[in-house]
């Protein structure tokens, strides 16, 4: 059996021995004390997420999770995996981590209701150069306040320390959602017709796309510092605002509106306008949006400012100010706004479906491009 270092543990030919004190896990930078801390004071934070269709969580080698409590007649299961992106730079250099795990759920569960699933359960993965319990109560706290949001449990996950592997006091996330629909309700874009509504929800500000380029305008370009003042926030105030999350007054609108009369959704991530909304159109189709048709958050026009990007940069990266749409049939859009609002989220007819043309899959009026 050989040792890290390629060396016989027992000793060599010669009856050479291993010179030095022995070692423990913890001489080599992984606190297996620290772990268990830290999984005591996450434990409760899982738990206060559970409902009647987790059968075990937290502690043991999986989570167990029974469709049977749900009703469902012919189940599809629908998955999404994402993580947080450098936004969490912005956490790292502000040390506020209870709100990066809101993002983390938001990227993935926004992703899975995509398609008219019900998230059922999140797991999560925490990765770090050194374990501090408190951090990591930190960040599941968020995780676990995001899961409450969707309505989904916290069923499990992994912290793991890997010391050299990341930079002291920095981590990174990983999570994965899991969810449901009827095979017969899924939300594909198929039945999108020429006329069809385009219906924005509004974001609650960057959510957690483009901040490679928005940290490199805020603290590099601008010299800003997390503390310094930003649009009457502060700057950790307003980069660290979390993803929203669309679960609630989406199912209710798909449980509200005619069968059929969801045509197909986006969630405005990574690509913005013109990289995602295609995603969810059929071939045939093009969306036509307004930009006048709300009012664009100003967070979207002073880093478009400040850093002299593009328009089309800035709708292709960032979700300037939608973070959800719908394609809806005419009328639907009623119900849809009044659902959102329940909810506290703002939504509008942004545009419309229309064949497609020699044009893009999305033209964007009045954006300058």
């Amino acid at each position: 059996m050989l040792d890290g270092r390629d060396r016989p543990l027992n000793g060599g030919g010669g009856g050479e021995t291993v010179a030095g004190p022995g070692l423990t896990y913890r001489d080599a930078g992984v606190d297996i004390d620290a772990g268990d801390d830290a999984v005591k004071l996450i434990k409760p934070l899982a738990e206060s997420t559970f409902g009647p269709g987790v059968l075990a969580g937290i502690g043991g080698f999986s989570g167990l999770f029974s469709l049977g409590t749900l009703n469902f007649k012919d189940p599809v299961l629908v998955s999404s995996t994402d993580g947080v992106g450098t936004k969490l730079k912005v956490a790292f250099m502000a040390d506020r981590h209870d709100t990066v795990g809101i993002d983390l759920v938001a990227m993935s569960v926004n992703d899975v209701l995509v398609q008219g699933a019900r998230p059922l359960f999140f797991l999560d993965y925490l990765a770090t150069s050194k374990i501090v319990p408190e951090r990591v109560r930190d960040v599941v706290s968020g995780v676990a306040e995001g899961c409450r949001r969707a309505g989904c449990a916290l069923l499990g996950g992994e912290t793991a320390e890997m010391p050299g592997f990341y930079a002291d006091g920095e981590y990174d996330l990983a999570g994965f959602a899991v969810g449901a629909a009827e095979r017969g309700a899924v939300v594909d874009g198929s039945g999108t017709r020429e006329g069809d509504v385009v219906l924005g929800a509004a974001s609650s500000g960057l959510h957690s796309n483009g901040y490679s380029l928005a940290r490199r305008i805020v603290f590099d370009r601008l010299g800003l510092g997390p503390g310094s003042r930003l649009l009457g926030a502060t700057v950790a105030d307003a980069l660290l605002e979390p993803t929203r999350i669309y679960v609630k007054p989406v199912l209710e609108i798909l449980e509200s509106v005619a069968p059929g009369e969801v045509r197909g959704m986006v969630h405005v991530t990574g690509g913005g306008f013109l990289e995602n909304v295609p995603r969810a159109l059929p071939a045939p189709f093009a969306a036509r949006i307004d930009a006048s048709s709300y009012e664009i958050p100003e967070i979207f026009g002073f880093l478009m400012k400040e850093g002299g990007v593009p328009a089309k940069e800035m709708y292709r990266t960032f979700n300037m100010g939608v973070g959800f749409i719908m394609m809806l049939a005419p009328g639907a859009e009623v119900k849809a706004i009044e659902a959102f609002g329940r909810y506290g989220v703002a939504a509008w007819p942004i545009g419309r479906v229309e064949g497609r043309s020699s044009g893009g899959r999305v033209v964007v009026e009045g954006a300058g491009f």
